[in-house]
């Protein structure tokens, strides 16, 4: 009980500093750039001790629960007692087909914690007040989340096999480059905005910890070379299919369209 009361104090004073220079720039703008007193002051000030109190908060969750969960998983699924029913190891090089359970698992992962991803809400609510309704909230949640399943899914693969990440990564943008060709403008912004708000505080910790786990636990693959990366994969694909989604209702709509006037 000791060691968690000083680690949360420690936790506390570290997020206070982090904290600070940016209280202190919005002061000097306020108060010497803008020369006016701060609005709502009371609820200003509460408001940033919400914010410390909640960091400290999160950054004790992320270290005591969800990178050790990650981790956990991540061993676990990648165990050969458990991939190959019950023997504890085999000889041979590592067959990517074998650990089709991590590659569910890092799906299934990925869409959920995007589903509830804030700042993916706090976008796509948004987007839906200025686009008049067009933009569905949950139909951007949607679509950003299945790109965040399919690409962690596709870098677990990427640490199994041990395949360069440079290779995804250059075919991935040059694919977002032909897209933002022939997608709909009034989408391209929100869709490169969107492979941003999935690198937040829900995904990143359990996606980082997931690959740095399955990487310390596939045979020749290196933590620090092949256990970061996914999160580049978390940004990339919801670029892709919020495109893909746009232009896919587009076509929809043409198609309806000229069904009601041959």
């Amino acid at each position: 009980m000791h060691e968690l009361g000083r680690y949360l104090f420690d936790s506390f004073l570290g997020t206070l500093t982090d904290v600070l220079p940016i209280v202190l720039v919005i002061l000097c703008f306020q108060l010497l750039v803008i020369r006016r007193r701060i609005p709502n002051l009371r609820r200003t000030v509460l408001g940033f001790v919400y914010v410390i109190i909640g960091l400290s908060l999160f950054l004790v969750g992320l270290e005591e629960a969800l990178f050790p969960l990650g981790e956990a998983m991540a061993k676990q699924l990648t165990d050969p007692a458990f991939i190959y029913a019950g023997i504890e190891a085999i000889g041979g090089a590592v067959r990517w087909q074998d650990y089709y359970w991590i590659y569910m698992f890092a799906a299934a992962i990925g869409f959920a914690t995007t589903v509830a991803e804030p700042s993916l809400i706090a976008v796509a609510i948004k987007a839906n007040e200025v686009s008049g309704g067009v933009i569905r909230p949950w139909g951007l949640r949607a679509a950003v989340a299945l790109g965040v399943a399919f690409g962690i899914a596709l870098g677990t693969y990427r640490i199994v096999t041990g395949t360069p990440l440079q290779y995804y990564i250059i075919a991935g943008y040059v694919l977002v480059l032909v897209q933002t060709i022939f997608a709909p403008r009034m989408i391209i912004a929100l869709a490169y905005d969107s492979g941003g708000v999935t690198t937040s505080t829900v995904t990143v910790p359990l996606v980082t910890a997931l690959g740095l786990g399955l990487a310390s636990t596939i045979p020749g693959r290196s933590v620090l070379v092949d256990g970061f990366g996914l999160i580049a994969f978390a940004s990339l694909f919801p670029m892709i299919t919020v495109m893909g989604y746009a232009q896919l209702s587009e076509w929809q709509a043409r198609r309806g369209h000229k069904s009601e006037n041959p």
